[in-house]
């Protein structure tokens, strides 16, 4: 009894019909522990697909990854406490410093330069064509001590550092998107 238990657990290797350059085929059944792996990725894939990309329920890792991005900047910038033009460019790509600039902007600034910087009153901010300089620096000099010639208060002494600066982000945004309006003043900036 225990020889036909044996031959039946027992397979011999099975050679396949065809052959190549006298090299033979086994015909042999993967390893549990191999196929397990294999239905498991399966099954974790479909998971995965069905997780990420059907119901959107989690990020992606791009997203994770841009949100890990702006959060080094924004220690960094934090981290150097000096204020300039690479920190304010630095700023403008931060999700919650451009939210709060666009805040400031619509409360303060909508008047003179319109919702979409195209100007009214002060210039048009959206083009390439600056007045007092169209640095970061430059522009955020302009907000913080303003411009008594040209009617254009001074923010600095209204308005918190950190909200200036995320305004001054806000219009970097602005900078070059070249919305019709008010006509160009001031100098061609590169």
């Amino acid at each position: 009894m225990s020889d036909q238990v044996n031959k039946k657990e027992y397979r011999a290797d099975q050679v396949m019909d065809h052959d190549f350059d006298g090299i033979q085929e086994y015909d042999n059944r993967l390893p549990n522990w191999w196929l397990w792996i294999l239905w498991g990725t399966v099954i974790f894939s479909v998971g995965y697909w069905l997780f990420f990309h059907t119901f959107g329920v989690g990020d992606l890792p791009p997203a994770l990854y841009e949100a890990e991005m702006q959060a080094a900047a924004e220690s960094q910038v934090v981290e150097s406490g000096t204020l300039d033009d690479a920190a304010l460019i630095a700023m403008s790509g931060m999700s919650d410093r451009l939210a709060e600039g666009l805040e400031v902007y619509t409360t303060h600034c909508v008047a003179c330069h319109l919702p979409t910087g195209a100007g009214i009153v002060g210039p048009n901010l959206t083009d390439a064509y600056w007045i007092h300089g169209g640095s970061p620096m430059a522009i955020h000099k302009v907000v913080t001590e303003g411009v008594v010639e040209k009617g254009m208060v001074a923010w600095g002494q209204q308005l918190a550092p950190r909200k200036i600066e995320s305004v001054v982000a806000y219009l970097l945004t602005l900078k070059d998107t070249n919305v019709a309006g008010k006509a160009p003043e001031g100098e061609l900036v590169e």
